[in-house]
């Protein structure tokens, strides 16, 4: 049995929405549909919709999930939840409004809803947001049994690196030597800690390094990490020759700190090596410089992993070398 519904074009279908919901005609017990470029918007009472529109039977399902975002919109919108936030990535002022309404008017719980209003820069890695719905940048991101206190605004954070993070910290055996060289908040740290690794976490942030102490208070590990706020090849002397693992995750310059990383290695140590390169070659320049290094600081290396992470830009890969060190 077919539902009547308003015909109209995708580009009109937000407008028609919002006025259909308006005069309260939008049926909320079925979903909207689309057919190439046109949308169909149940509605309750055909004869009370305005002239100017079609109305047609259409068969659509019933609505017997939690409301979407999608529900109240004429569009899918593309976004991120961190902890109790949901972030967005619209340029459009308007649409980000409408994104942010709908995800209010939907079943996720969100404390807060902002804009991505600035790419990633600085020498902290940071962005700007836009504060659509709430008035807070800081949440508690929960992932694979682990919690943690984020600041979005003041440090880098992104839950897309969950399963490559459980990917490096199930390695990692009990009474291991850890060193993380751009810690953040300890997404890398505190699972190391909590499989009886001893860590070093170094950030250059600050602000970081308080929260990555919160939250090895927080998850129980704060016995078994060292956290410093400084750029990690100042800490060189002291952890000399100590390390049987290092996290390396700047994948933008991590190269630059291969030297840092061989005078920070053990007799044996793995290096999880991050990089962002072209999808034609995405692992040779990383090898290469690994190799590099590594011989220039009397390691035999070999290569045990290369792994595409994610896709970070058009054609570019962000991607990871687990490399074991030898002296």
């Amino acid at each position: 049995m077919g539902v009547p519904c308003v015909v109209v074009d995708r580009t009109e279908g937000e407008a028609t929405r919002q006025e259909l919901a308006a005069a309260g005609l939008l049926d909320r017990e079925h979903a909207i549909t689309t057919d190439d470029d046109r949308l169909y918007l149940p509605v309750t009472d055909p004869a009370a919709v305005p002239a100017a529109y079609t109305v047609v039977e259409r068969s659509v399902p019933e609505r017997d999930h939690p409301s979407t975002p999608a529900d109240h919109l004429a569009f899918q919108p593309t976004y991120e939840r961190i902890g109790d936030v949901i972030v967005i990535d619209e340029d459009d002022p308007e649409r980000a409004q409408d994104t942010a309404e709908a995800i209010v008017a939907s079943d996720l719980s969100a404390d807060a809803v902002l804009n991505r209003a600035s790419k990633v820069s600085g020498e902290f890695r940071t962005r700007a947001y836009d504060r659509l719905v709430g008035d807070t940048t800081e949440t508690v991101h929960r992932e694979y049994g682990y919690a943690y206190a984020v600041d979005l605004e003041a440090v880098y954070f992104t839950p897309r690196l969950a399963t490559e993070r459980h990917r490096v910290t199930e390695q990692i055996a009990s009474g291991e030597h850890v060193l993380d060289m751009f810690a953040g908040v300890g997404p890398y740290a505190i699972p190391a800690a909590d499989r009886g690794a001893t860590v070093v976490a170094v950030d250059k942030n600050p602000t970081a390094i308080e929260y990555l102490r919160a939250n090895a208070e927080r998850n129980g590990v704060a016995d078994r990490i060292t956290a410093i706020a400084a750029d990690v090849r100042e800490v060189t002397a002291e952890y000399a020759d100590w390390a049987d693992r290092i996290v390396m995750n700047l994948p933008h310059s991590a190269d630059a700190f291969l030297p840092t990383a061989c005078t920070l290695a053990g007799d044996e140590c793995t290096l999880h090596y991050y990089d962002i390169q072209h999808e034609d070659d995405p692992f040779g320049p990383g090898r290469a410089a690994i190799t590099a290094a590594a011989d220039e600081a009397g390691y035999a290396v070999s290569i045990a992993t290369e792994r595409v992470v994610r896709s970070y830009a058009p054609h570019e890969l962000n991607v990871c070398l687990d490399a074991r060190l030898r002296r």
